[in-house]
C-alpha cells in the first residue's frame, strides 16, 4: 500500500488515466466506466477502478504541477504494477493553428521546472511519449473523426500557470511548442525510468494569444474526446503489451 494513494493490491488497474483535478477523475469514472468504484480519497485525490468495454481501467488525479504528478506517478508504477498511465489534461495554446477545445497529443515536452536538472546532473534530458500510445491515440483519433482540431506535437510544460517572463514561453512556440501545461515532462521522464509506458493527451482549456477560455465547470465536466482517445488508445496498448 502506498502512502499517497492507500488503495489496496489489486484495486489499481495495468492502465490509469490521470486528470489533474480529482473532480475530473470522478466524472471521467461516472461517465464512462461500468461498476466504478473509489478506492482511493487520501488528501481528497480521488481514484477509481471500473471497466469499459470490458477492459479494467483506473482513473486517479494527480493534482496540479509536476511535484504533485511525480508523487502519484511513481507510486502507481512502482506500488500497484501500472504499466501505462495516459494523463488527460488542460492545456493552454500557443499557437494561432491551435482553437480552444481542440485536442493536443503531446511527442514530447520540453520544461522550465528543475526536476530533470537536479536528476540529470546539468544533461539536457528530452522528455518523450511511448511511441506505441501515441500511435494508438493519433490512430484512435482520426478514427473517431473529431468535431475539434487534433493536433500532435511538442507541449511545454511549465511549473509556473502566471510565468514571470512570458516572452520565454513564447520563444518555445516560435520553436513549434503547441500548448503550455504543468505535468508532462514528469510523467514522460517517471515512466521512462521505471520501464513503463506514458502519453499525455490534452484538451484546449484557453488560448495564451487570445485570451479565450472555458469555464471551470467545462474543465471539469466535459473534455469527452480526449477521454475517448486516451481510453481507446490505452486499452489496445495493454492488450497488445500484456
Amino acid at each position: 500500500m502506498s502512502t499517497h494513494i492507500g488503495a489496496a493490491p489489486g484495486e489499481i488497474a495495468p492502465l490509469v488515466l490521470m486528470p489533474g483535478d480529482p473532480l475530473r477523475a470522478r466524472w471521467i469514472a461516472e461517465t464512462f466506466l461500468d461498476d466504478a468504484r473509489c478506492v482511493t480519497e487520501v488528501r481528497g485525490m480521488l481514484g477509481y477502478t471500473g471497466t469499459w468495454r470490458g477492459h479494467r481501467v483506473s482513473v486517479q488525479g494527480s493534482g496540479m504541477g509536476q511535484p504533485s504528478l511525480a508523487i502519484y506517478a511513481t507510486e502507481l508504477f512502482r506500488d500497484y504494477d501500472v504499466q501505462n498511465i495516459v494523463r488527460v489534461g488542460s492545456a493552454g495554446a500557443l499557437s494561432e493553428r491551435v482553437a480552444v477545445r481542440d485536442v493536443v497529443i503531446a511527442t514530447g515536452a520540453c520544461t522550465d521546472s528543475r526536476m530533470n536538472v537536479i536528476r540529470f546532473e546539468g544533461l539536457d534530458y528530452a522528455p518523450v511519449a511511448d511511441f506505441a500510445l501515441l500511435r494508438a491515440a493519433v490512430e484512435a483519433a482520426e478514427a473517431a473523426e473529431l468535431s475539434v482540431g487534433l493536433h500532435v506535437g511538442l507541449v511545454h510544460s511549465s511549473d509556473s500557470f502566471y510565468p514571470a517572463r512570458p516572452e520565454l514561453v513564447a520563444r518555445l512556440a516560435e520553436y513549434g511548442a503547441l500548448a503550455v501545461e504543468m505535468e508532462a515532462s514528469a510523467l514522460y521522464t517517471i515512466a521512462a525510468g521505471l520501464g513503463r509506458r506514458a502519453l499525455a493527451v490534452c484538451t484546449v482549456s484557453d488560448h495564451v494569444l487570445t485570451g479565450e477560455e472555458t469555464s471551470a465547470e467545462e474543465r471539469e465536466r466535459t473534455f469527452s474526446d480526449m477521454v475517448g482517445i486516451a481510453l481507446s488508445a490505452g486499452t489496445r496498448v495493454t492488450d497488445d503489451l500484456a
